[in-house]
């Protein structure tokens, strides 16, 4: 299971197979999920321009394949992008990924796909659990992290900056007895830890910038319909 697989389960309620969060930001949670992996696995290396207004761009410093197909197609495509903005290379990645990896998770038998019509018209898929053992353990481990206080692992920080990205831990993590405030303070002193390199941590900055966008946009959309 790759790290992008884990955040798209944790952000997918499992009896009604919707997304415990806006698409939006669930489809850029797990993007950036995908650019913070390939980085921790030397791929991805981010690179800042010289001089007072230099920019921070990701770039392929290692093409190498690793056998894994969501990561190395993604792997390809940020190498056909060339140096860009880590927001530029997560919209890029971002295309298609949402529904490539719940199609993996129900043929692992973790998810199924539930296909119907909205007004009877327009046609819509959930993805309800049907295996949930392994999230479960996923967010027990989240669970030792946030409320009880042990040291997260690499790949639990890297969860938990990319969840904290996106305002997910409080719906992560249901029924703690920790306050949502508390939770969401534990989980950004988590991410401001070690969580997988430079490269790394910029995806999740590109996961926080690709939201404040997002909502902007939305903002603006709805002022438009007012007007």
């Amino acid at each position: 299971m790759i790290v992008a697989e884990d955040v798209l389960l944790l952000l997918t309620d499992d009896v009604t197979g919707k997304a415990v969060l806006d698409g939006t930001r669930r489809d850029i949670a797990v993007a950036g999920a995908v650019i913070a992996e390939l980085a921790t696995e030397g791929r991805l290396a981010a690179q800042r321009s010289p001089g007072l207004f230099g920019r921070t761009t990701l770039e392929v410093v290692d093409p190498t394949p690793l056998g894994e197909e969501v990561l190395d197609e993604a792997l390809r495509r940020a190498a056909a992008r060339g140096a860009a903005s880590p927001t530029a290379v997560l919209d890029h990645i971002r295309k298609g990924l949402r529904e490539r990896l719940y199609e993996r998770l129900v043929a692992r038998g973790l998810l199924r796909a539930d296909h119907g019509r909205v007004l009877g018209i327009f046609p819509t898929t959930s993805w309800p659990a049907v295996d949930a053992s392994h999230e479960a353990a996923v967010r027990r481990g989240l669970h030792e992290v946030l409320v009880a206080g042990r040291a997260p692992t690499a790949r639990e920080a890297s969860l938990v900056a990319l969840l904290s990205a996106v305002d997910a831990v409080p719906k992560v993590l249901r029924g703690t007895g920790v306050p949502n405030r508390e939770l969401r303070a534990r989980a950004k002193a988590v991410a401001a830890g070690d969580v997988g390199g430079e490269a790394a941590r910029k995806a999740v900055e590109a996961v926080e910038a690709a939201v404040v966008a997002a909502v902007v946009a939305g903002g603006a959309a709805a002022g438009a319909s007012a007007g």
